[in-house]
């Protein structure tokens, strides 16, 4: 057999253009020390390099294979977040049900994301969620059934990043209650009235913090797709530490490697588009640069706020000189 090419050194603080497939395959395993994914989601979307239609069995299997490299490209002791709408939810799972069995994953949790500024359908209920599966790397899976790993656990679960104020504190103060708070459940919804640093209500265990409409500041305007940044702190909070290697392989807008800029961890991201790679790189290093998320307003971005409608008058019944209800005759 002829010798295996060896695989090319990691970069780190770079966005690397081109197939996230390819590009994968050239880096060496056991490499990455957190790696979120929100790819495509076959429904549609208009990107500048990449077709969103694909047929459904050639849309899995393109899955499968960039999760089984991302699964290549993980730590042991890392940690893999993949981000997925309803379509292909239950094909993603199984899938990593699989690579759970072979060992090379172990599923901890299947996050629910609600948010406000959902699409606005017309024969269906209106879609305001997302799903978030989180997996750890082969270290866990190689433990046995019977051995605890909340006393020393082999990947990073940084609790007290995201912990919130639990019922017993805020409701019954409770003496029992832990005073580091509790954890978050694992449905996480996400509204805009909060700020994007104070995006925990000091009384409850769900997040607030909306998706990225147009008007929004946040909102890059040149990417059919942004993802909040706060969305993705929490993720990078609890599942590195500063220093650590931070991956997506859908960089997209640069919101994942904005959000390890802001919180000093190393990034790392693969896109398809050089259009697309080039602005990502300028977000983020400002980022960076500034330690403050990149703001654009509406006439930057081409979009022109109308004027508030005028408040409709409310119905009001007619009245004779003494004040009394005139009848219509109708009804």
């Amino acid at each position: 057999m002829p010798p295996k090419t060896p695989a090319k050194p990691l970069p780190h603080q770079t966005i690397a253009q081109g197939d996230c497939l390819k590009t994968m395959a050239a880096w060496p395993e056991d490499s990455a020390d957190l790696i979120f994914a929100d790819p495509p989601y076959n429904i549609g979307f208009k990107y500048d390099h990449y077709d969103d239609n694909r047929e459904h069995d050639d849309y899995v299997n393109w899955t499968n294979n960039w999760i089984d490299a991302c699964a290549r490209l993980l730590k042991p002791s890392g940690s893999l977040y993949i981000l997925i709408g309803d379509e292909y939810a239950a094909e993603t799972r199984m899938h990593l049900r699989k690579l759970e069995k072979e060992k090379q994953l172990v599923f901890r949790n299947w996050i629910i994301w609600h948010y406000t500024f959902g699409q606005n359908c017309k024969l269906k209920f209106n879609r305001s969620h997302a799903h978030l599966f989180y997996c750890v790397g082969s270290a866990t899976a190689k433990i046995k059934a019977h051995e605890k790993i909340t006393k020393n656990p082999p990947f990073t679960f940084n609790r007290e990043a995201i912990a919130v104020p639990s019922a017993r504190q805020t409701t019954y103060n409770d003496a029992r209650a832990n005073p580091k708070g509790k954890l978050p459940d694992d449905t996480w919804y996400l509204r805009p009235q909060e700020t994007d640093v104070n995006y925990l209500h000091p009384e409850c265990d769900t997040w607030y913090q909306s998706r990225l409409a147009g008007t929004f500041k946040e909102r890059q305007g040149w990417h059919p797709c942004q993802l909040p940044e706060a969305l993705l702190e929490r993720i990078i909070h609890v599942s590195s530490n500063p220093g650590d290697l931070v991956f997506d392989p859908f960089a997209g807008s640069g919101t994942t490697l904005a959000a390890a800029a802001k919180l000093k961890r190393d990034w790392l991201g693969c896109e398809l588009s050089k259009d697309y790679a080039k602005r990502a790189t300028q977000r983020i290093k400002h980022v960076a640069e500034t330690g403050q998320t990149m703001k654009v307003d509406c006439a930057d971005k081409g979009i022109q706020r109308g004027k508030p409608k005028k408040k409709a008058e409310p119905h009001r019944s007619k009245k004779d000189a003494e004040g009394k209800l005139l009848w219509s005759g109708k009804g």
